[in-house]
């Protein structure tokens, strides 16, 4: 009993360590990953701890777990609107990229630590892709808000080339297992069963479990219970049948997250927290399976193989895989840098071991040093890199209140509030025109509810509410939220000192604010053409038009259609 009890108290003091570092992490601008995997290999064997864990299938249990945790709740927070920018770019770096970024690394791990081209291969496999907790953990943890091109793409293929590395890991374990010294036919088809099975069984299961919270009625904290578990069914059934059960968690998420859910800001909240579990979980298991004593044997080539990794065959592959997309370079340079490596290679070199391949610690050790390597200089340059390229927008106002409304037959219906000051739009006047749809819920004025049928205008410090959908948030926005909440300081500095509309002729505007076009530019086409030809129909909030001694940032874009610009004094 006291064995028990004492497991307990290491493993619940373990989180709350990790949970407390965070605060320090966030001061110093530290990963949080690199915190909780720093954690895990301070206690375990060779550090201050000497807990002794060596059960590879254990942290292979929790590492595969995990994953398809953050991977399903990546899914859920991923917004198929941004499929329009972000799909085909994200998997031609999650196929094609991995393929390039594998073949390039493998054949120098080869080369510097004299091992076979198949091995070498293998090592470039199991670091071959970006890692969905350290990219997903990275992103929201700093708070960057990037522009929906570069965030889009990085969140989708981050969470989509996961299957992509499994599959090389796997064919070339079983290769070496064979003693092949050469990649058959047959493995194509292991490729088309794996993604097909894989994407099969992530929408046919997204679509089913949507179903099942949709028509059942529970308690409200069973809702997130149900998400979850379905979920991991999810992963583990198209695992079981020989699919790709990474590909399917995530796939499941993104199509239960974007239809109507019963309880879905529940469901979001609860997943947040078990994503986060989910990633300290596995970053201290596999922290305390490290041996840093031996790290530091491997450490000279091991450097080497992560800068190749970092410096030639992620930018190459990007700069490959998004060719055809016409992304600015300073887009593919920030693209280039995030290529992140987490907790998925160090799973993946975890095959090795359960295999018992000859130099299966070999695998093990470079990929946990090429992870360090990726959190340290990677992870800590993120957010200084994304404002140098001026690729980090402005973000909108904070509602005061958001809450979801489960009302039978409703669904996507919320409560949201803002409080009012003096510069809010809606003090302009009379009441404002709220959009379709959309109706006041309860205005509150020095703690007191008012009657709506007497309201005339508002005053400074009102409460509004309003019964909205999401989509209405940014028209709502641009009604109540105050100029202090919009932080236009900031917009003004990014989007420039003044606003045009997108159907505006270049010339005219060129008249109108006293500059030359370029040689090349029509001055007959409109601001919205020249936005669409520049980026091929693929435009988004923040993208920049060099006009010389202007810059036209695009500021406000409604579907495909660009709705204003700023208009920005080039410096």
């Amino acid at each position: 009993m006291d064995t028990v009890n004492q497991l307990i108290l290491l493993t619940a003091g373990l989180l709350l360590l990790s949970i407390l570092a965070s605060v320090l992490s966030a001061r110093v601008g530290m990963p949080l990953l690199l915190v909780f995997l720093s954690i895990g290999m301070l206690l375990g064997s060779d550090g201050l701890g000497g807990i002794v864990f060596a059960d590879i299938r254990t942290a292979y249990l929790v590492g595969s777990v995990a994953l398809a945790v953050i991977l399903f709740d990546g899914g859920l927070r991923t917004d198929v609107r941004h499929f329009r920018v972000g799909l085909r770019p994200a998997l031609s770096l999650a196929t094609f990229g991995v393929l390039v970024t594998a073949g390039i690394t493998g054949l120098f791990a080869a080369w510097v630590l004299g091992l076979s081209w198949l091995e070498g291969l293998l090592i470039g496999a199991i670091v071959g892709s970006t890692d969905a907790a350290a990219v997903f953990g990275l992103l929201h943890s700093r708070g960057l808000e990037l522009k929906q091109r570069v965030g889009a793409t990085l969140e989708i293929e981050s969470g989509s080339n996961d299957p992509m590395a499994v599959f090389l890991t796997i064919v070339l374990v079983e290769a070496l297992l064979a003693g092949q010294n050469y990649l058959g036919w047959e493995t194509l088809w292991v490729f088309v069963q794996q993604m097909g099975l894989g994407a099969a069984f992530g929408l046919l299961g997204g679509v089913l479990l949507g179903q099942v919270i949709n028509r059942m009625q529970l308690s409200a904290g069973l809702y997130p219970l149900v998400a979850l578990s379905g979920g991991v069914c999810v992963f583990a059934a198209a695992s079981v049948l020989g699919g790709s059960g990474f590909l399917a968690a995530y796939l499941a998420g993104i199509v239960l997250a974007n239809r109507p859910l019963q309880s879905g800001q529940n469901i979001l909240r609860f997943h947040d927290g078990m994503a986060w579990l989910a990633q300290i979980s596995m970053f201290l298991v596999l922290g305390l399976f490290a041996h840093p004593a031996a790290l530091l044997e491997i450490a000279l080539p091991a450097l080497l193989i992560a800068a190749v990794l970092m410096l030639v065959a992620r930018p190459l592959s990007v700069w490959l895989g998004l060719l055809p997309f016409r992304f600015p370079r300073e887009e593919k340079l920030f693209i280039s840098w995030v290529g992140l490596r987490g907790a998925v290679p160090i799973v993946l070199a975890l095959f090795p071991l359960m295999a018992g391949l000859e130099n299966a610690w070999v695998f093990f050790n470079v990929a946990f040093f090429v992870v360090l390597v990726s959190l340290v200089l990677q992870g800590w340059t993120v957010a200084p890199l994304a404002k140098r390229l001026r690729l980090e927008v402005p973000s909108g106002s904070e509602l005061i209140q958001r809450v979801e409304l489960d009302v039978p037959g409703q669904l996507g219906r919320e409560l949201v509030g803002y409080r009012l000051n003096a510069d809010s739009p809606a003090m302009s006047g009379e009441l404002p025109k709220l959009p379709n749809g959309v109706c006041f819920a309860a205005i509150l004025r020095a703690g007191q509810a008012l009657d709506l049928c007497q309201l005339k205008n508002f005053r400074d410090g009102d409460y509004v509410y309003l019964l909205a959908t999401h989509d209405d948030l940014p028209a709502l926005d641009k009604l109540f939220a105050s100029s202090a909440d919009m932080d236009r300081q900031a917009a003004r500095q990014f989007f420039g000192e003044f606003v045009i509309n997108g159907e505006a002729r270049l010339e005219d505007v060129a008249m109108a604010y006293g500059f030359n076009l370029p040689e090349g530019i029509p001055g007959e086409q409109s601001i919205q053409e020249l936005f669409a030809l520049r980026f091929a129909g693929r435009q988004v909030v923040g993208d920049r038009i060099d006009l010389g001694t202007v810059m036209l940032v695009l500021r406000e874009i409604d579907g495909e259609r660009v709705s204003r610009v700023g208009l920005k004094l080039s410096r």
